[in-house]
């Protein structure tokens, strides 16, 4: 069996961070969006079928709304609610106010997410510095960096190895 992520006694310090500080704020944001509280992202939560036993997970995720079409990027890769979102056939996605819709996941190759995030973004500001502080593997949500108008990626192979690291699926409604 492979994985897609990084082994925990691999990662960065960075990305160990970033993890433990999601971590922590999860559960605060997964009570926030349904309640109506802005988020200060573009935020909804992911009613997820586990690939496995079938139970519903809650994610709270960013969304990037993108040409009308809605995006979810697996920001740690396709761990946990990443694997069960390309198994699953419908998922719910519940927005600010505890408004429900129902939506199908599509897994966007590669390839294909490398131009569209590479489009998504193309007329931010590049931050260098936002670039250093989180390292080569630690990206925010691509949804996050359109909101605040950054980009932290130049040229089209840095474009692909994050789409490679970190898919992209469309939420197509039903």
């Amino acid at each position: 069996m492979t994985y897609d992520r990084v082994p925990r006694d691999h990662r960065d310090l960075r990305e160990r961070i970033a993890v433990r500080f999601f971590r922590m704020v999860n559960p605060l944001t997964r009570r926030m969006i349904p309640a109506g509280i802005p988020t200060g992202a573009p935020n909804v939560l992911l009613l997820i079928p586990g690939r496995r036993s079938g139970i519903e997970r809650t994610s709270p995720v960013t969304v990037l709304d993108f040409e009308g079409h809605t995006y979810v990027q697996a920001t740690y890769g396709a761990s946990g609610w990443g694997r069960n979102l390309r198994a699953a056939e419908e998922v719910t996605m519940i927005h600010s106010g505890g408004r429900r819709s129902q939506a199908h996941p599509a897994e966007i190759p590669a390839d294909e997410a490398a131009a569209l995030l590479r489009c998504a973004l193309a007329p931010y500001h590049c931050s260098r510095m936002l670039r250093r502080l989180l390292g080569p593997r630690v990206r925010p949500p691509v949804g996050l960096l359109r909101r605040y108008h950054l980009r932290i990626d130049d040229t089209p192979q840095e474009y692909l190895a994050e789409a490679q690291r970190h898919p992209l699926f469309e939420l197509q409604p039903r």
